[in-house]
């Protein structure tokens, strides 16, 4: 790798943290990433991109997004004070756009006129149709059939932007499906087109360079917390399927205090096939061209997993979160579906806010742990979706 490729803390310039990252690829996409991650890195450097960003964060995406003390919830709670990066207010409803917009502007630089992307929940779908109407660009999106069946709404919503909704009916026919396919179109139409990933996960540069995009909620969080609390918060919790959110808010607090709480979708139960714990539960294998954790069987074959949140539904994790995991950074842990379905309730009944389901699952686990806090600390919780794509399944889980 050059010089002159970008390189962050914890990522060495071949995009390793740690142990865990890479570029596990054929060698047709070598000299694509090469030029991706060369952009990039240009691009991080040329003030007219920083700045034509950021004015697309503020004056359309929405940003800042608020940092909300949730009164109810912590009174209702007992313990230590609630607080909620609200990511659901960003345009288009979740954090998603913080990636789109920057890797829309990134394949625009390029000379890249067609995106295309995968999706589970149908968010970053949404966001990457959005950013691609936005830029006068070609947009495909890829998505598992199952997914299509429970996301109908964010299908419209995608085919109402201008963009080709492409059902996946191989494997389990989900998240993980929909990237295989996304990368098998990316290596044969590498000229024209961006792949446009929507997590931390994927061969080196992807990892570094959503990372990058999605950090600007952390920043924003430890600037509002020392506006309203003089400090940093005692702990900060995520919902983990690839992982964008959380090391969104995680990445500027690494190191500097907090706990870091991941957590993964606990699904029905820790058989395979019943969860997506790929950190908790999981073993280090290669994944989608990197090193990470993934839940595989004893012949390293995917197993299928399960959430009730579409966006958790995903056999691995990015290979930071390996990394934060390994070096004891970060704490991973699980809550279950009917966990993440009661929090999404309370949170809706106390707060008026209805969050995703992948969200719910964060909350949950600050339901837990505020009560054993003392009413001297607080928490910050990545609400990182709002759940109106996630009203029929809630309604068929009652």
């Amino acid at each position: 790798m050059s010089e002159e490729q970008a390189t962050v803390p914890g990522c060495d310039r071949n995009g390793y943290f740690g142990d865990f990252g890479g570029q596990f690829i054929p060698e047709p996409l070598m000299s694509a990433l090469f030029e991706l991650e060369r952009a990039f890195s240009q691009a991080m450097k040329d003030s007219s991109f920083s700045e034509r960003l950021d004015r697309l964060r503020r004056e359309y995406a929405g940003r800042p997004t608020p940092l909300y003390l949730a009164g109810n919830m912590t009174e209702g709670l007992g313990g230590a004070r609630v607080y909620l990066k609200r990511e659901d207010l960003c345009h288009t409803g979740s954090h998603k756009i913080n990636n789109t917009l920057g890797q829309s502007l990134l394949a625009a630089r390029m000379g890249k006129r067609r995106l295309i992307a995968e999706t589970g929940a149908g968010q970053h779908g949404v966001a990457c149709a959005t950013a691609a109407a936005l830029m006068g660009l070609e947009c495909a999106v890829y998505m598992g059939e199952v997914d299509i069946a429970r996301q109908e709404t964010n299908v419209f919503r995608m085919e109402l932007l201008g963009a080709r909704v492409i059902p996946v009916e191989s494997g389990s026919r989900t998240l993980k499906d929909a990237i295989n396919e996304a990368f098998r179109d990316w290596v044969t139409n590498l000229k024209g087109t961006h792949y446009c990933i929507g997590s931390v996960v994927g061969p080196h540069p992807f990892p570094m360079m959503v990372r990058e995009f999605q950090s600007v909620i952390g920043r924003e969080t430890i600037k509002q917390c020392l506006d309203k609390e003089g400090r940093l918060p005692d702990m900060l919790v995520a919902c983990v399927g690839g992982g964008s959110n959380s090391i969104g808010i995680f990445s500027p607090f690494i190191g500097a205090g907090p706990l870091l709480v991941g957590v993964e979708a606990g699904g029905s139960g820790r058989c395979p096939g019943q969860h997506g714990s790929s950190l908790t539960l999981g073993e280090v294998g290669v994944l989608h061209g990197a090193m990470s954790y993934l839940l595989q069987d004893e012949y390293g074959q995917v197993t299928e997993t399960h959430s009730v949140s579409a966006g958790l539904d995903y056999p691995g994790v990015g290979p930071e979160h390996s990394y934060l995991k390994e070096s004891g950074l970060a704490t991973y842990t699980t809550v279950s579906d009917s966990e993440a379905l009661d929090a999404a309730r309370f949170l809706s009944r106390t707060e008026g806010i209805l969050p995703a389901l992948e969200s719910a699952h964060a909350v949950a686990y600050a339901m837990k742990e505020a009560p054993r806090m003392g009413n001297d600390e607080f928490i910050v919780v990545c609400l990182s979706g709002r759940g109106d794509k996630d009203i029929d399944t809630m309604r068929k889980e009652g």
